[in-house]
């Protein structure tokens, strides 16, 4: 998968995820950082005071996760992999976001905070709030997932609103297909679509059956041939196609556990352009119920809205 140029890993990480970053850095020939983010010490006022116990203190954190971390990161150099590691301090996602800003990383991979599972999110504050602010691709591995991926699925809406639109789709497809390649693993793309104007035409309108049933036929039709147009543009013609009528945020989440889906590679921000609006209403439900690894992508023109001085 030859497209990352700069790995960011957050760290801790479970070993799943450590090797996921190591072999996406080897096949890209790209650099790997380890970052590793601790919260700055509280309950004193003394932290920022020269010599100060809290500062020391904080210090010998900061050196003892430094030698953790260049002990984790040897065997991943003895690979060819050009692999460096720091810590920082502050809030997580800040200090995440600001180096990816300040070192243009174009990827960040990390392990999910949860377990998921019936009774628990995957997710957690860390990694949603990258998946909507952060300005490269976050891929958020589930932790205790196997080596390989069995399934990748790509979730896209070919409806041709705008060009930006048109572009993450053929990003979210290639990501998806490249690594569904690289794990062995079937890869499946997903559609869901609701009819336009379905509420209003249900038995509150002058339309005959017929011409209802002929409206629906001709938007699925419309609908499968830009589906058809864009995975025969940008997969090799062996991806599962799944075309489904129903509201993306129900339809995304049941394709994802009816088959058994490893990868979810799907775009997290809305086509509206609200300022402030920075991850559609659809994705944080998909986000909220899903319960597999995620790798979220956004537009080009998307610009983070955490700025720094």
């Amino acid at each position: 998968m030859q497209r990352f140029k700069s790995i960011l890993l957050v760290y801790p990480c479970d070993n799943a995820t450590l090797e996921r970053a190591t072999s996406l850095a080897r096949a890209n020939h790209a650099k790997l950082t380890l970052l590793r983010v601790e919260r700055e010490l509280t309950g004193t006022s003394l932290i920022t005071s020269p010599g100060s116990p809290a500062l020391q203190l904080q210090d010998l954190v900061i050196k003892e996760y430094q030698s953790q971390l260049k002990d984790i990161i040897a065997p991943v150099k003895k690979e060819g992999v050009r692999v460096s590691a720091k810590v920082v301090i502050g809030t997580p996602f800040l200090e995440i976001i600001r180096d990816v800003i300040l070192t243009k990383h174009d990827l960040v991979i990390m392990t999910a905070e949860g377990m998921g599972g019936l009774k628990e999110r995957l997710f957690g504050s860390t990694s949603l709030h990258l998946m909507r602010k952060c300005p490269c691709p976050v891929w958020v591995m589930k932790p205790s997932k196997p080596k390989q991926f069995l399934r990748v699925m790509a979730a896209v809406d070919p409806e041709p609103f705008e060009d930006s639109s048109d572009e993450l789709n053929v990003f979210i497809l290639k990501l998806a297909a490249a690594v569904a390649a690289k794990d062995g693993a079937e890869l499946h793309v997903v559609h869901a679509w609701a009819l336009f104007g379905e509420s209003i035409i249900q038995g509150r309108t002058r339309l005959t059956d017929p011409e209802i049933s002929g409206y629906i036929q001709e938007e699925t039709g419309r609908h499968q041939e830009l589906l058809d147009a864009l995975v025969s543009r940008h997969t090799d013609g062996s991806a599962v196609v799944h075309m489904v009528k129903g509201l993306a945020e129900s339809v995304i989440v049941e394709m994802a556990k009816s088959e058994k889906v490893d990868l979810l590679v799907m775009g997290t921000v809305c086509r509206t352009g609200i300022p402030g609006f920075f991850i559609g209403n659809t994705a944080e439900k998909i986000l909220d119920e899903v319960d597999c690894s995620v790798l979220t992508v956004k537009p080009a023109t998307f610009q983070s809205p955490v700025k720094f001085d």
